[in-house]
């Protein structure tokens, strides 16, 4: 157990701005002037400044086990990839204790401050006024009380300064981690379960850029000044392709009792910070919206975001759990790493993607564990419709993320690449995004508990894409449609279209063909 021996109070601590009452629900509000604060001890948290402006509570970390079982916790931090360290543990653990230290005795004073104020009434009710000030007790009260006060007027500002310390050190912890979870980076990953065989062709395999491009599915040219980097057009088939293969996993999810969904692209970062992401980090992976127009809204990387929105701040009934939710949406990824993947579908900016999303109790802590491997069955049973070869892997700890206690990801072979490739991923967050965003389940007692959350991708379109051009390709350039898929498409085969390919006309070019003349009249 770590302790902290420290000051509780310092003198000359300029007292910080109060928090600010919630306001009523459904009341109409004055516009808010968002102004962002760069805290002294690392990047300021959307979630606190949410908890401040009254919209949310404040989220309940589990601050007992980080305090009782610090070792565990430094262990768990060094062995995940983040900048967080052993040191920035045990700080937070004495910012903890100094927090609750404050706490205890700004309730000791409130106590004293009652008696007090009850005495003083007594004596005025029994005593004329005129003789309350010879009175030794009265006087002595009145001391006590202003001696109280004082202290108070210290110990406040203290406890509000070292709860936003609190949780703007505390929040950026990652869950804790299975325990059989392999320790290291992705070389680590451990390989589950492989399904079905490796495409065998008599002919070299192209890649999905050659095939998407000759078949009039992809178009990635020319279009660094239309629409930036690693962006990129479906069309025709390609377009219909995309379709298809969300109406298959929301089909296919719904018949499993999974509720649709369709959510919001742009969220808070509070809810961003939540989930276990870090908008406002260095070089993060979030799009943010111009701050001066939109403070603090972001475009959402993924599902997960939306549907956890839904379910903050909420209580699930008993009988609906453990509720799983659907939800087909675009999703933006800045995709910092430019270095990687940089032609192709496989790493853009943007892209569809059917997202699972499940909210289950904490009764027997291993809800959430089974429903996550319900959702990975119901992606194994998704790509082996797509008649793909994939294989499961365990991921290990540096590829956890903060959020995830146990992570698997599912990886299509790809022959064009020649390798594996990522196309989905299955999280069991426990009740790390519920504690921070308010998700709660309803017991038969009536009681609340907080939920577990677990989320998991049905089907990223452009890789699931990839992973279907290049399995499924035939000599002649064409590529054989999975029967699961072909319902949806409308084709058993897709083969180059009969409208000829776009000519680029601009500049930049060899052999540029020349302007049209001026129209004459």
């Amino acid at each position: 157990m770590a302790t902290c021996i420290g000051m509780v109070v310092r003198y000359g601590v300029p007292a910080l701005a109060g928090l600010k009452p919630a306001a009523r629900r459904g009341s109409r509000q004055r516009a808010r002037v968002y102004v962002p604060q760069r805290w002294s001890h690392g990047a300021r948290s959307s979630l606190y400044e949410h908890v401040r402006e009254g919209y949310s509570d404040k989220p309940e970390l589990d601050m007992r086990a980080v305090c009782e079982e610090t070792d565990k916790v430094i262990a768990n931090v060094e062995n995940r990839k983040g900048d967080l360290r052993g040191d920035d543990v045990r700080r937070i653990v004495c910012v903890w204790q100094e927090l609750q230290a404050v706490r205890t005795e700004i309730s000791a004073l409130e106590e004293q401050k009652r008696s007090v104020s009850n005495t003083v009434r007594a004596l005025v009710a029994k005593n004329d006024k005129k003789a309350l000030g010879d009175l030794p007790e009265y006087t002595r009260a009145l001391q006590h009380g202003r001696q109280i006060r004082s202290r108070l007027n210290l110990l406040q500002p203290r406890e509000t300064e070292l709860d936003q310390e609190h949780y703007g050190r505390a929040l950026r912890l990652p869950n804790t981690s299975h325990p059989d979870v392999p320790v290291g980076d992705e070389s680590q990953a451990r390989v589950v379960e492989l399904v079905g065989q490796k495409p065998v062709f008599d002919f070299k395999p192209r890649g999905h850029v050659e095939l998407g491009e000759e078949l009039g599915l992809i178009r990635q040219r020319h279009l660094a000044h239309v629409s930036g980097h690693r962006s990129y057009y479906l069309r025709g088939a390609g377009a219909r392709l995309q379709t298809a293969l969300q109406n298959f996993a929301l089909d296919t999810l719904q018949r499993r009792g999974f509720v649709p969904m369709v959510v919001p692209d742009v969220m808070m970062g509070a809810v961003f910070e939540g989930c276990g992401m870090q908008p406002n980090a260095h070089r993060s992976q979030v799009y943010s919206l111009d701050q001066a127009r939109f403070p603090d809204l972001n475009l959402a990387g993924t599902g997960e975001v939306g549907v956890a929105g839904y379910f903050m701040d909420h209580a699930v009934g008993w009988k609906d759990l453990p509720a799983r939710t659907v939800c087909s949406s675009t999703c933006y990824r800045a995709e910092t790493d430019t270095g990687r993947e940089t032609w192709g579908l496989y790493r853009v900016h943007h892209f569809n993607k059917v997202e699972m999303f499940g909210v289950t109790a904490d009764e027997t802590g291993e809800e959430s564990a089974q429903l996550l491997q319900e959702f990975i069955a119901l992606q194994k049973e998704m790509f082996s419709a797509l008649e793909l070869h994939y294989r499961v892997l365990d991921m290990p700890t540096q590829e956890l993320g903060p959020p995830a206690h146990r992570k698997y990801d599912i990886e299509a072979w790809m022959p064009g690449r020649d390798s594996y490739g990522e196309i989905s991923s299955g999280s069991n967050c426990t009740d790390y995004q519920s504690r921070r965003l308010n998700i709660l389940y309803e017991r038969v007692d009536g009681g609340l508990q907080y939920a577990h959350t677990v989320n998991a991708t049905a089907c990223a379109v452009p890789r699931t894409i990839i992973a279907i051009l290049e399995t499924h390709q035939t000599k002649e350039g064409a590529v054989r449609v999975p029967r699961a898929l072909q319902p949806y498409l409308g084709l058993e085969v897709i083969e180059a279209p009969k409208y000829s390919p776009l000519k680029y006309i601009g500049p930049n070019q060899h052999s540029r063909p020349p302007r049209p003349a001026p129209r004459t009249r």
